[in-house]
């Protein structure tokens, strides 16, 4: 693939131009209003394909949003890679805090700033321009499917059926997925494990209307004071998730495994750094690492109730709302995860106010092997384009439909991302430096290469 960077060279300007008109598009699969922005992100995602040599490509509805698949069959004996990669993005709240338009995508300081130039256009669309390569120097030497989706954002609720009902047409030997990331721009990392997930939004309701502060503060339970106080009691301090029987699934990692988690770089320092904390938190007894990648975690996403206009109104709420996450590690089952938080946090409700928990989402971890032959294809196409071998680790980051995938379709997906921490996904000014966008058009190439030669 002598011609491989000049390539990419000739068409850089070219493959901007297409990928900024992509993320123009606000496909924010969590807000209703958008959902003419999903249909037509998709239609953009169905002449990328096009225009990149697919033999077909074609919009499909789910009972939500949309999805685009697209293929290009050379040879039934040929191995079949199926990619994988999502249209939908995150909500931009708060706008203030951006330093440009979110979807007015501009490259300031050799980056790409807008919503989606990581999680996941910028990611995905690499996959397009690598497979436009080697479809124009007939170089290709694997059946290639595209399956784009346009609701990982919010779970992916509707995948599922939607792999049940198209089994066949989703047949393949491997599914290759950019959605993650590297340690460091010259460490080159494949993800192993993904956490699962739980996800509920939980409701507590005191008086049957807003109250006046002072003539009733002290006499009636503020249901803000009593979710703040239940929340408190989820972790303990050693960082320990008190629900009972939550830890009953997870599988303890070897001391050996967590010795070569180990060897993965990483500075402390200028982890508080980046992220300007002053010290870190977490589960007692391990690392930093460890607890991004093989424990479960619990958050509080977001919560409100009451009065958060400008100036002041004494007010005495009456409901309180959060939205609550954990993360999950391998053997822990979502849905019974999400059981046992439901029971246990109404459990602990005082008397004075009623408490409901609806679960929104959830999904199962993820473990690749790493002698998997399409692991060993992504780790060798990582070596040549980066001069060294990739660090194989565990996120802390959940891509529900890949458990699903497995367990539907049978096959495993190998996790080859290419974003950084300091991308800023799910963030205001998200970003994605110009030359990981090209390192990853350069090194998908030889993952099918190194792939069809292992498949023989």
């Amino acid at each position: 693939m002598q011609d491989l960077k000049q390539y990419i060279e000739e068409n850089k300007q070219r493959f901007l131009d297409e990928l900024f008109e992509l993320i123009r598009i606000p496909s924010i699969s969590s807000i209703a209003d958008h959902k003419p922005d999903m249909y037509k992100a998709a239609g953009q995602w169905q002449k990328i394909l096009l225009d990149a040599g697919a033999d077909k490509a074609e919009i499909m509805d789910t009972a939500g949003n949309p999805v685009t698949y697209g293929e290009k069959i050379i040879d039934p004996s040929y191995p079949t890679v199926m990619v994988y990669g999502h249209m939908d993005v995150m909500p931009v709240d708060p706008i203030n805090l951006w330093d440009s338009p979110p979807f007015e995508p501009e490259v300031r300081d050799g980056k790409i700033y807008a919503r989606g130039a990581d999680d996941d256009k910028g990611q995905a669309f690499m996959h397009a321009k690598a497979f436009e390569y080697l479809v124009k120097t007939n170089q290709l030497k694997c059946n290639v499917k595209f399956l784009i989706e346009g609701e990982e954002e919010v779970g992916s609720p509707n995948l599922p059926k939607f792999c049940e009902e198209h089994k066949e047409m989703l047949q393949s030997d491997v599914i290759l997925v950019s959605d993650t990331g590297m340690i460091a721009p010259d460490v080159p990392t494949i993800t192993t494990g993904l956490r699962g997930l739980a996800y509920w939004q939980v409701e507590v309701t005191g008086p049957n209307r807003d109250l006046h502060s002072g003539l009733f503060g002290g006499a009636v339970a503020n249901p803000i004071n009593v979710l703040a106080n239940m929340i408190t009691q989820m972790v303990d301090n050693n960082g320990h998730i008190t629900i009972p029987g939550f830890y009953d699934d997870v599988i303890e990692v070897s001391a050996e495994e967590r010795a070569m988690m180990a060897k993965a770089p990483y500075n402390e320092d200028d982890y508080k750094k980046a992220l300007d904390v002053d010290a870190l938190y977490g589960e007692k007894g391990f690392s930093t690492n460890e607890r991004t990648g093989i424990r479960p975690s619990f958050d509080v996403c977001g919560i409100w109730g009451g009065y958060t206009g400008e100036g002041a109104k004494t007010v005495l709420p009456s409901k309180a709302y959060a939205k609550i996450s954990s993360r999950l590690v391998p053997d822990q089952d979502h849905e019974k995860i999400a059981e046992l938080f439901k029971n246990h946090f109404e459990s602990i409700a005082p008397d004075y106010v009623k408490v409901e928990v609806e679960s929104l989402h959830g999904g199962q971890a993820y473990v690749c092997p790493i002698d998997l032959p399409a692991y060993k294809a992504a780790e060798k196409a990582c070596e040549t384009v980066f001069g060294k071998k990739p660090v194989p680790v565990r996120s802390g980051g959940s891509i529900p439909i890949i458990s699903t995938f497995e367990e539907i379709l049978g096959v495993k997906s190998v996790l080859m991302g290419f974003g950084l921490e300091s991308d800023a996904i799910h963030s205001p000014n998200e970003n994605f430096p110009l030359e990981q966008f090209y390192n990853g058009i350069e090194t998908i190439p030889y993952f099918y290469k190194n792939f069809a030669e292992l498949s023989k």
